[in-house]
């Protein structure tokens, strides 16, 4: 295909031609997340809120989450669940921890039921709670402790201090005693209230109250992936892998789809193009095997790639188009001698052209249109005829195929007097009779049976 293959209309034509296969391959694809979802058994997932009071910073807050799902506590919730089988090690894949706005970090467990769920949150949310108490109480009981106590002590010593000067300052008779002990008495409020301040902001009175906001909810619905979603992504995931492969397959695809490609891998001169009115339903190719009725089932015995019919003339232009190809036959023909018509077993255009053009002929030139098999050539052996004339649908057939064509009419002895490629196009104007009896005469003059394998004439 050109480089525009990847477009909408393509995909959307993709859909309407291959929508059988699409269906059964997105059919396919359930059953197979179905079959997944058997593999791996629901999980049910719960949160619990622990609120951390106080000021916290962001680097404190990561830093209690990662204590939240640390080997310690989950060890030590495990040892409390005493679940058969399962120790801490396999609850830390079920234990995550977040924070959240206003220093909440919340612990989500996972569990197969809705109530081990619920209890795996609400115990490892306790023990985190124990353990960062525990943490906090031992970095700061002791030596955080008392240094505010050592602190206070200093104060009640600098506040004698200042109560010794200001008696030594006199006793307020004169403005700079006034002074003295008006800024020692500030100093001495100021020198509280920073004591106060500094109670007030005391980390180790306030960061270890943590609190565990409630049991955990018990989970009502699966954590995903579900089983629905493992069926719908498996039907997405096959529908959208043919899709894929459709794309690729005729982005590689080697068939001829221009007169000058056809021509040049036959060898042979390109006579012109005519136009084959498009039917509503394509004649489908003979089906041969035992998949033969499962590729019509399917759907993917009629070609999806080839474009939508272009719009065309009315009749009279069509059939223009054939006389000249008559005319350029006339011309290239030594005497008014018998022409082999070669037409590829299946190629339903250029079958239907090729009878155009002998109703078109009308004897001058004689035409005589065999079928050939593009996968086993055989062409009659020459009996008298001027050559040999290749009709062909554009985009049917790759180089190897009609070179293995050509090899057969040279075999039997033909010349390869011109090429004409046959397109479909959407007629715009009402059948007329003439169209009628032209169709009657071309479907009376194409043999079938053993002329297209070489038998008896």
């Amino acid at each position: 295909m050109s480089d525009d293959t990847i477009r909408l209309v393509t995909v959307g034509r993709i859909i309407r031609r291959r929508g059988r296969l699409l269906v059964v391959l997105a059919v396919l694809g359930a059953l197979v997340g179905y079959g997944a979802s058997l593999l791996f058994p629901p999980r049910y997932t719960t949160s619990a809120s622990v609120l951390l009071p106080g000021a916290w910073e962001e680097r404190e807050l990561l830093t209690q989450q990662e204590i939240a799902t640390s080997s310690v506590v989950v060890d030590r919730a495990a040892a409390e669940l005493r679940w058969a089988g399962v120790g801490g090690g396999e609850l830390r894949d079920r234990v995550s921890a977040g924070a959240a706005d206003g220093n909440i970090i919340k612990i989500s467990g996972t569990a197969e039921t809705p109530e081990r769920a619920q209890q795996l949150a609400d115990q490892v949310a306790r023990q985190f709670v124990a353990y960062a108490a525990r943490v906090l109480g031992d970095g700061a009981g002791s030596a955080a402790a008392a240094r505010p106590e050592a602190l206070r002590q200093l104060v009640v010593k600098t506040s004698r201090r200042i109560n010794e000067l200001a008696d030594g300052a006199g006793s307020g008779q004169s403005v700079e005693s006034v002074q003295t002990r008006t800024e020692l008495a500030k100093l001495r409020t100021a020198l509280q209230e920073a004591v106060d301040e500094l109670d007030k902001a005391d980390p180790a009175t306030h960061k270890a109250d943590m609190v565990v906001m409630g049991p955990a909810a018990r989970p009502t619905g699966e954590a995903p992936p579900t089983r629905t979603q493992l069926v719908g992504a498996g039907a997405l995931l096959f529908f959208l892998l043919a899709v894929i492969a459709h794309l690729a397959a005729a982005r590689m695809s080697r068939r001829l789809r221009t007169g000058p490609e056809i021509a040049s891998a036959l060898g042979a001169t390109l006579l012109g193009a005519v136009d084959v009115p498009a039917e509503r339903r394509a004649r489908r190719p003979r089906g041969r095997g035992r998949g033969a009725w499962v590729r019509r089932l399917l759907g993917v015995d009629v070609r999806w790639d080839t474009p939508a019919p272009r719009a065309a003339g009315d009749e009279a232009g069509r059939r223009i188009r054939y006389r000249r190809v008559c005319a350029r036959l006339r011309d290239r023909l030594p005497s008014s001698r018998e022409l082999l018509v070669v037409v590829p077993d299946g190629d339903e255009v250029a079958g239907r052209a090729a009878g155009q053009l002998v109703a078109e002929a009308e004897g001058d030139p004689r035409l005589r249109v065999v079928e050939v098999s593009v996968a086993r050539p055989m062409v009659p052996d020459r009996d008298g005829e001027a050559g040999a004339l290749f009709v062909l649908g554009a985009g049917d057939w790759t180089a190897a195929e009609l070179t293995g064509v050509a090899e057969a009419c040279a075999d039997a002895g033909h010349d390869v007097v011109g090429v004409v490629v046959a397109g479909t196009v959407r007629a715009v104007a009402a059948r007329s009779a003439g169209r009628s009896r032209s169709r009657a005469a071309a479907a009376s003059a194409v043999p079938v049976g053993n002329e297209a394998t070489g038998g008896a004439r």
